[in-house]
C-alpha cells in the first residue's frame, strides 16, 4: 500500500467524516460499513457502481476503484494515469488519496461524480464503490458465564480458563488504547498504523480519555489482567476509528492491508483479527476479510447494535467472518433503548455484551461498564485465542466449529423477533471449551441457512459451506409446505445446496450441513435418471444424506434404503442425489421409526433409542432430514428436511452422557404434501475417531414432537 503526501492525507480525513454528533453516535462496539448496488446510478455499460445501502453513511465524491482479479500493480498506475488524463480533458482533476496492492488491487480517489461515467469504462476496472463511514459499537458476570457450562472455574469461584491464550496474537482494529492502563500494560502494542477521518465539527474537544475509551475497554475484554478472557494474548492495535468512534471503509481496507503485509513480513502461528465495528454492505470490505481468512487468520466481527438484520452490514455479512451478536446476563438479546443486537442468519452465535466491566481510560486503574456487540465480539476473540493456544494448527473454520460445539443452546427467547428472523437466528451463546476437549479428531458440524428465495416458480435459494468444510447433507424448507425439493450442484469446485420454490409457493430456504474432521471428503452422486435411486459406489464412502427434486410436483423426498445404507430411494419423476463421504474411522448405521398421518394432517411422534459406543456420533434423519454431531450430543435436525419440519440453526449443547433432542414438526394439511403423509426417521451413527480404551456405552435419545417449538434439554 502506498500513501500520498501528508497534506493529501489530511484532506482525506477532513472530507471523510459524516455529520454525527458525539452523543448521537451508537454505543461503541462496532464499525459500520455497507455499500449496496444502486441500480438507479449504475451506468449503462462498463464496471459496476456500488453505493452504501445506508444513505446517511455515504461519502459522495470519494470512491474506491477496484480492478479485476489478476491485475498487477502496473495496471493500478496505468488506470490512475488514464483517469487523470480523461478527466483533465473535461476540466476535472481527480485526487488519488491511496492505493491498494495487497489482497485487492485498486485506489481511493476524490473526484466529481461527473467523472464517474469515465471511470467505469476504464480497462481493468471491475467495480467502483462509493466510500462510506464505519462506526464503533459498544453497550464480571460475563467471564463466569463463559465457563459455567463446562465447570471451568476454580473452587473459590475465580475465572480459570483452560489456558491464557498466550500463543495467539489479536489484531484489534479500533480507536486508540491507553496502553499504560494496569489491565493491558505490557499486553498491547500500538502499531504505527493510523488511518482515521477528522472528527465532526470544527471545535472537537479531544479529551484523551474519550479518544481511548472504546479501544481500551475492548482490549481489556480480550486480554485484561482481571477483566480479560484470554489474559496472556498479545493485542496489536491498528487504529481505524477516530475519537468519535467513526472511520471509513477505505481506512478499514488500508488497516487490513497493513495487517496482511505485517503477517507476510513476520508470519505468526495463531492470529485473530477483531473488527468491533460495522458499516453498510461493502463488497470491498467483505473481500478483504475473506482474503484474510484464506491466509489463515480467524476474523471476528460485531453483528451491529441496530436491532436489524446483520446481513445488511459489513463485515458482519461476510460468510467467512465469525459474526457475533450480544446477550445480557440472563442470556437474552441485548437491548439498548431503540437499538439492540442485530440478528439473523449472518450471526454465528451470541456472547456477553451487556453491562461488561473492563478497563476505563479515565485513569490507569479505572474500570467502567459498557455494552454492545463490540464487547460480544471481543469475548469471542478471547475464546478463539484460547482455542488457538491449545492447538495452533486448527484452521479458522475449525475454530468456529469448536465454538459452536461448546456453545449453550436454546436459552435465548426469540419470540420477539419477526417470523423470518426467528427461524434463522441461531439460539446459541458462546462458552469456553473445557480443558479436556479434543484438539482435533472430532466430527464437528453446523447448519447453514440461505436467505429466503423469491416467490416465482423458478426461484431458488442457495446455501454454501465455508472454506475447509465439507457438505454432508442438503435440505430445503418451505414455510408454507410448497417446494419442489433440493439438489446439490457444483460451482467453481464448490458444492452448493440448491432449494427450489414450488408453483404458488411463498419462498424456500436451502439448509446445508457443513462438517469438518481430519481427512473428511464428500461428493454428491446423482441418480442416473429421474425415478432411479442415487447411490454411493465407492467402498470407502458412506451415505450421509439424500436430496430429491421434482419439477412437476411438491417434493416427495428421497430417503436412505434401510436394506442398503448407500442408496437413496427415489419416486417416479424425481431426481435424487446421494451425499457420499469418507474419513478415517467414519462408520454409519441406520435405524427407522415410522408414523402415519392422523386426520389428513402430517404429524410425527416417536423416539429413537440406541446404545452406542462413546466414540460414535448420532445422526438423526426425519425422512431425509439428517443431523450429524460430534460425540456425546444429540442435535436438533440440522440438514435435510421434509417440507413440514423446521430445524434449528447452529449446533446443540452437549449435556453429558444421556441426551435428548426435541424437534418441532409443523402440522401441514395433507393436500400440501402432494402424497400420502408418512414420515420416517433414520438415525445414523458416525464414528469419527479411534475407539477409546474402554467399551462404555452411551444412551442417546431423540424425541420428535408436534409441539411447535425446538428445544435441547438434559434428560
Amino acid at each position: 500500500m502506498r500513501r500520498t503526501s501528508p497534506w493529501v492525507g489530511w484532506a482525506l480525513c477532513l472530507c471523510a467524516s459524516l455529520a454525527v454528533s458525539a452523543q448521537d453516535y451508537i454505543e461503541e462496539d462496532e464499525l459500520v460499513l455497507d455499500p449496496v448496488r444502486d441500480d438507479g446510478t449504475r451506468p449503462e455499460s462498463g464496471a459496476e457502481f456500488l453505493r452504501c445501502n445506508k444513505a446517511a453513511w455515504r461519502m459522495p465524491g470519494q470512491y474506491l476503484v477496484m480492478l479485476r482479479q489478476g491485475a498487477h500493480e502496473s495496471h493500478v498506475q496505468r488506470t490512475i494515469t488514464r483517469l487523470r488524463a480523461r478527466a483533465a480533458r473535461r476540466g476535472h482533476l481527480p485526487e488519488v488519496l491511496q492505493t491498494y496492492s495487497g489482497a485487492l488491487r485498486g485506489f481511493l480517489v476524490k473526484m466529481s461524480s461527473d467523472v464517474l461515467h469515465l471511470a467505469v469504462k476504464l480497462p481493468h476496472v471491475q467495480y467502483i464503490e462509493e466510500d462510506s463511514s464505519i462506526f464503533a459499537q459498544s453497550a464480571p458476570w460475563n467471564l463466569q458465564r463463559l465457563l459455567q457450562p463446562h465447570g471451568g472455574t476454580s473452587e473459590n469461584g475465580t475465572y480459570k480458563p483452560p489456558n491464557d491464550g498466550g500463543m495467539a496474537e489479536v489484531y484489534l482494529m479500533d480507536g486508540h488504547v491507553q496502553s499504560s492502563h494496569r489491565e493491558v500494560q505490557g499486553r498491547v502494542l500500538i502499531t504505527d498504523f493510523n488511518n482515521v477521518p477528522e472528527e465532526d465539527g470544527v471545535r472537537v474537544h479531544r479529551q484523551a480519555s474519550q479518544c481511548d475509551s472504546h479501544g481500551t475497554h475492548i482490549a481489556g475484554v480480550v486480554s485484561g489482567l482481571d477483566s480479560g478472557v484470554a489474559r496472556g494474548a498479545g493485542v496489536k492495535l491498528v487504529r481505524v476509528l477516530n475519537c468519535q468512534g467513526k472511520g471509513t471503509v477505505s481506512g478499514a481496507l488500508a488497516g487490513l492491508e497493513y495487517i496482511r503485509a505485517s503477517l507476510q513480513a513476520r508470519p505468526a502461528g495463531a492470529v485473530v483479527v477483531l473488527l468491533p465495528f460495522i458499516g453498510g454492505l461493502s463488497r470491498s470490505l467483505n473481500a478483504a476479510c475473506r482474503d484474510m481468512v484464506a491466509n489463515g487468520a480467524v476474523v471476528i466481527a460485531a453483528a451491529g447494535n441496530y436491532r436489524d438484520d446483520a446481513c445488511l452490514y459489513s463485515p458482519a455479512s461476510e460468510p467467512e467472518v465469525i459474526t457475533v451478536g450480544a446477550v445480557n446476563a440472563a442470556d437474552q438479546l441485548m437491548s439498548q433503548g431503540a437499538g439492540g443486537t442485530n440478528v439473523g442468519r449472518c450471526v454465528d452465535f451470541f456472547a456477553p455484551g451487556d453491562d461488561i466491566v473492563s478497563a476505563s481510560s479515565d485513569c490507569s486503574t479505572c474500570f467502567t461498564t459498557r455494552g454492545g456487540t463490540s464487547q460480544a465480539a471481543a469475548h469471542a476473540a478471547g475464546v478463539a485465542a484460547v482455542i488457538l493456544s491449545s492447538n495452533q494448527n486448527v484452521s479458522p473454520v475449525q475454530v468456529l466449529q469448536t465454538m459452536l460445539r461448546y456453545s449453550i443452546s436454546n436459552t435465548i427467547n426469540l419470540l420477539s423477533l419477526s417470523d423470518t428472523h426467528r427461524l434463522v437466528t441461531p439460539n446459541l451463546v458462546a462458552a469456553m471449551p473445557p480443558a479436556d476437549s479434543p484438539a482435533n479428531g472430532e466430527l464437528l458440524c453446523r447448519s447453514v441457512w440461505s436467505e429466503r428465495s423469491g416467490v416465482a416458480g423458478t426461484d431458488v435459494a442457495i446455501s454454501r459451506c465455508r472454506r475447509g468444510e465439507e457438505m454432508m447433507g442438503c435440505s430445503s424448507y418451505a414455510p408454507d409446505g410448497v417446494g419442489v425439493g433440493e439438489t446439490i450442484a457444483t460451482h467453481s469446485e464448490w458444492m452448493e445446496c440448491v432449494a427450489y420454490n414450488g408453483a404458488r409457493g411463498r419462498g424456500v430456504y436451502a439448509v446445508a450441513r457443513c462438517c469438518v474432521t481430519g481427512g473428511l471428503r464428500c461428493q454428491a452422486r446423482a441418480s442416473p435418471e429421474p425415478g432411479r435411486d442415487a447411490e454411493c459406489v465407492d467402498r470407502q464412502h458412506h451415505l450421509t444424506g439424500c436430496t430429491s427434486w421434482s419439477p412437476a410436483e411438491v417434493s416427495s423426498n428421497s430417503r436412505p434404503h434401510l436394506g442398503d445404507r448407500k442408496r437413496c430411494a427415489a419416486k417416479d419423476g424425481v431426481t435424487s442425489h446421494a451425499v457420499c463421504c469418507q474419513a478415517p474411522s467414519l462408520e454409519c448405521r441406520l435405524l427407522e421409526n415410522i408414523s402415519a398421518d392422523e386426520d389428513g394432517v402430517s404429524k410425527f411422534k416417536g423416539e429413537v433409542k440406541k446404545r452406542l459406543p462413546n466414540d460414535h456420533v448420532l445422526s438423526f434423519t426425519l425422512r431425509h432430514l439428517c443431523c450429524f454431531l460430534a460425540r456425546w450430543r444429540c442435535p436438533v435436525p440440522l440438514a435435510g428436511l421434509c417440507p413440514t419440519v423446521a430445524p434449528s440453526p447452529g449446533a446443540p449443547l452437549s449435556w453429558g452422557r444421556s441426551l435428548r433432542a426435541t424437534v418441532a414438526v409443523s402440522a401441514v394439511p395433507q393436500r400440501l404434501m402432494g402424497q400420502q403423509a408418512s414420515l420416517s426417521a433414520v438415525a445414523s451413527c458416525h464414528r469419527s475417531s479411534p475407539p477409546p480404551l474402554h467399551d462404555d456405552l452411551l444412551s442417546h435419545r431423540c424425541d420428535v414432537e408436534d409441539d411447535g417449538s425446538s428445544s435441547n434439554q438434559p434428560d
